[in-house]
C-alpha cells in the first residue's frame, strides 16, 4: 500500500472568458479556453491512523476550515461509499489566492488523484464527475484535462473538450496585489450586464480556431474585465502596462485579479518583466504545463 504521494496542481489562465447571463439555479454559463501553466502548488499527501479525517497544513496562508481539499475528501468518501484512509496534506502554495488562476480547484483535483493512489481506489468517470460537481465547476477541467494542457470549456465548467496545447506561448503574469473573490466578481458582472452594457466575445464554436491563429490577431475578451477594472484600478493599470510592454495579447485571467501578456519568446517576456519590475513586484513567466 502506498502511504504517501506528491502531486502538483498547475494554475490555469483563460484565453477568452464569456460569462453568460445568470440562470434560475443561480449559476452562470461560461465559454472559454483553459490553459494550464507552469506555476503550480504542491501537495504532499500522507496516510494517517485517523480514519475519516483529512487534515490540511499550509504554512504559506491561512486556509478556511472548509476548503476545496477537505470538501474533496468528504465528496470522495461519500461517492465511493467504502473505507477511505485518513490523510494529512501539506500544501505548498505558489498560486495566488483570489487571482483568477484556479488554484483552489486545481488543488482539489490534485488531491483527488493523490487520494486514489493512497486509498487504492480507482474512480470511474461518473464518480469523478460527481465529486467535481460537489466541489466546484473548474474541478472538471483539472480532473479531466488539467494535466494535458488545454481545453475548450463550456456550461458551468463541466463541458470540457481537450484541444492540442500550443508550444509557442510565453506568458508574463502580473499580480496587482488585490484579491478578487469569485462571488463578488460575479455580482459585479451581473450589475454590469443589468446596466445594459456588454462585452463582445467570439462565438463558442470559433474559440479553438482563434486559439490556433497568430496571437496578434486574437479577438478573445473577458466579460469580467470592465467591472473588475472599475472595482480595482490596480488591475486596469497592470493591464495597460502589460499591453504596452510588447505583448502580442494581454488580458485578465478568470474573475481576476491576475493579468497576463502573451509573448513570442522567453526573452521578450523576460524583458517585459524587467521593464515592469519597479511598478509590479509580483511577476512570473510561465509556459503551458505538460505533465508528460
Amino acid at each position: 500500500m502506498v502511504t504517501g504521494v506528491c502531486e502538483f496542481a498547475p494554475a490555469k489562465i483563460n484565453f477568452n472568458l464569456h460569462v453568460l447571463p445568470e440562470v434560475k439555479n443561480g449559476f452562470h454559463g461560461i465559454e472559454s479556453i483553459f490553459q494550464t501553466v507552469t506555476l503550480a502548488d504542491q501537495l504532499n499527501v500522507s496516510v494517517t491512523e485517523k480514519k475519516g479525517i483529512c487534515s490540511v497544513f499550509c504554512g504559506d496562508m491561512i486556509l478556511p476550515e472548509d476548503n476545496t481539499i477537505t470538501s474533496s475528501y468528504e465528496a470522495f468518501c461519500s461517492v465511493v461509499g467504502g473505507e477511505v484512509p485518513g490523510v494529512s496534506v501539506r500544501l505548498i502554495k505558489r498560486i495566488p489566492s483570489g487571482g483568477g488562476l484556479g488554484g483552489g480547484s486545481s488543488d482539489a483535483a490534485a488531491f483527488i488523484r493523490a487520494l486514489e493512489i493512497v486509498s487504492g481506489i480507482t474512480l470511474s468517470v461518473s464518480q469523478k464527475e460527481e465529486i467535481a460537481s460537489r466541489v466546484g465547476s473548474d474541478v472538471f477541467f483539472f480532473l479531466f484535462c488539467g494535466r494535458e494542457g488545454c481545453a475548450v470549456v463550456g456550461g458551468r465548467g463541466e463541458i470540457v473538450k481537450p484541444i492540442h496545447a500550443r508550444g509557442d506561448l510565453y506568458m508574463l503574469l502580473v499580480f496587482p496585489g488585490v484579491q478578487s473573490p469569485t462571488r463578488e466578481a460575479y455580482s459585479l458582472v451581473d450589475a454590469y450586464f443589468a446596466s445594459g452594457k456588454t462585452v463582445v466575445c467570439p462565438a463558442f464554436a470559433d474559440l479553438e480556431t482563434i486559439y490556433n491563429s497568430p496571437v496578434s490577431s486574437w479577438s478573445f475578451a473577458n466579460s469580467f474585465t470592465p467591472s473588475l477594472v472599475n472595482r480595482f484600478p490596480e488591475v486596469g493599470r497592470a493591464l495597460n502596462d502589460i499591453r504596452s510592454s510588447g505583448a502580442l495579447y494581454g488580458e485578465m485571467s478568470g474573475s481576476g485579479s491576475t493579468v497576463y501578456g502573451v509573448f513570442p519568446s522567453f526573452e521578450e517576456a523576460e524583458n517585459a518583466g524587467y521593464e515592469l519590475a519597479e511598478r509590479w513586484k509580483g511577476r512570473v513567466i510561465v509556459r503551458p504545463f505538460r505533465d508528460r
